[in-house]
């Protein structure tokens, strides 16, 4: 419980209050805390008869609400981020039904426009090496949602765009470009204040505003998809990204300025980063979990492309109803997440991590299912299949990735937590990258094109058994979460040589 003391000149807040005696300890307390900023001496000596167990934590007002701004600023950009499903529902309808692109080239485009997000380590490093005239990280911020305003705004406005396949790529590149240094200096954000304030598990957080707005994006996507013309739902993000630049910028403004450390070049600074972040992956206990994640995402080939085409053209299913489904599934991944911030957290991390692997690979039989029409055996409609169990194992992709940011967070050595959480985001994302071309590889070895897919069960199949596969060496993981003189000791070797770096002028 925590307990304001107003003071008439400077307000503090107290913590770890554990007696509900306020209006006894309350004049002492102002007392001591004036004494303590040298303001007002006391003239008094006055002994407390009360001692408190734990010590009282006092925190500036100007910090707390700094860390609110914080908390806010990033809180609203992971929900945009988590409604960008919005545009990219009605822009995978234009693409299958407007264009006519086939189940590969459709998934094509989809892992195509994630290239930007591989040359993350890039902005991070760049977001820790170069502060921009102001409050280091915000900037970048406001850059990234400019970018996705310019490229979704010229979809919206200008026709002639969304037509063709090379400029509809170059708006959706441009937009990943600026979404991925957005993520890169959000993801920075949160690392950054959660080791600051010592606060674990911020991720998490993050991944329920990501799944807040997931979920209005999925279910006002399906339920616009007919009523509106995807250019129309593209302006409508215009919009959103405004305002969120809008409320980025005068935040941006508001606080004090800084500038890139003195005595040192960015390049420099950019070495010292890099240095740091390599001996940082090279420690087993950062490198073996994240080496067991990227393996078991690249291992399984992503079939979203043929399995959209699929429901659209053979089961004529409604956008509606997909879009439907992806909200239930965005439920289920903040109801996860809710249940994983309070109860899962003491749950072995190996035993945890095993057992999410296993379901999924399970439930990507689901779809097997769906095609073989078993659901129609026992009288269950497509509709209402595909609403409650085609968006679960997508959920449970994503929901795997929480335990370990939230393990690489806290591993994280502080001074590079840009370069650091945007090379596990970009090494994350190559991984699905890698997964994506498997997947329509493995679709053109196969021969499933529009219209023919008699070969998607086998393909199915295929992508069970890979799923199963990083089973084999689970043992790769931690029992448990370092204990923390492990942590502190990697992540002071790790600043020592970052010292060390720093000190050598090339």
């Amino acid at each position: 419980m925590i307990y304001p003391v107003i003071s008439t000149r400077t307000p503090i807040f107290l913590t770890n209050l554990k007696t509900p005696r306020i209006h006894e300890s309350c004049t002492k307390l102002r007392s001591i805390s004036r004494s303590s900023q040298h303001q007002n001496p006391i003239e008094n000596d006055i002994k407390p008869k009360t001692q408190f167990i734990n010590p009282v934590l006092m925190t500036n007002t100007k910090s707390h609400y700094g860390f609110q701004a914080m908390l806010s600023l990033c809180g609203l950009g992971y929900w945009v981020q988590g409604f960008r499903c919005f545009p990219w529902l009605a822009l995978n309808f234009h693409m299958a039904h407007n264009l006519n692109f086939n189940p590969s080239t459709l998934q094509l485009v989809q892992n195509s426009a994630n290239f930007p997000m591989v040359a993350k380590p890039l902005y991070g490093i760049l977001s820790d090496a170069f502060y921009i005239a102001g409050p280091h990280r915000i900037p970048y911020i406001c850059i990234g949602v400019l970018l996705q305003i310019l490229s979704w705004g010229q979809l919206a406005l200008i026709p002639v765009t969304g037509q063709t396949l090379p400029s509809l790529m170059a708006c959706v590149l441009l937009s990943n470009f600026g979404a991925s240094i957005e993520e890169v200096s959000k993801d920075a954000l949160v690392t950054e204040h959660g080791q600051k304030h010592r606060i674990k598990g911020l991720q998490s957080y993050s991944l329920m505003a990501l799944a807040v707005g997931g979920i209005l994006g999925n279910f006002l996507g399906g339920y616009f998809s007919h009523k509106l013309q995807p250019r129309t739902m593209f302006l409508i993000f215009s919009a959103l990204l405004s305002f969120q630049l809008a409320i980025s910028s005068s935040e941006c403004l508001g606080l004090s300025h800084r500038q890139t450390p003195t005595g040192k070049s960015i390049t420099d600074n950019i070495r010292k980063h890099l240095s740091g972040l390599m001996i940082a992956i090279s420690e087993d206990t950062i490198s073996k979990p994240l080496t067991w994640i990227l393996t078991s995402i690249a291992m399984v080939p992503i079939l979203s492309g043929s399995t959209f085409c699929y429901q659209i053209q053979c089961l004529n299913l409604d956008l509606s109803v997909i879009g439907m489904s992806k909200v239930i599934g965005q439920l289920m991944l903040l109801s996860l997440t809710l249940i994983y911030d309070h109860h899962w957290k003491q749950i072995p991390m190996r035993k945890l991590v095993g057992g999410i692997q296993f379901v999924y690979a399970f439930s990507l039989l689901l779809d097997l299912i769906l095609v073989r029409q078993i659901n129609a055996g026992i009288h269950i409609s497509n509709e209402v299949f595909t609403l409650c169990f085609s968006g679960l194992a997508e959920t449970l992709a994503q929901f795997k990735i929480l335990p370990f940011m939230v393990l690489l967070a806290t591993l994280c050595p502080q001074g590079c937590e840009g370069s650091f959480t945007s090379f596990v985001a970009s090494t994350v994302c190559l991984s699905s990258l890698v997964g994506g071309f498997w997947g329509v590889g493995l679709a053109a070895l196969l021969g499933i094109k529009g219209g023919d897919y008699t070969s998607l069960p086998v393909r199915l199949l295929i992508q069970f058994v890979a799923a199963l596969l990083p089973l084999g060496w689970i043992y790769q993981l931690p029992m448990s979460c370092p204990a923390e003189k492990e942590m502190k000791k990697c992540i002071d070797e790790t600043q020592v040589f970052e010292r060390v770096v720093g000190s050598v002028r090339i």
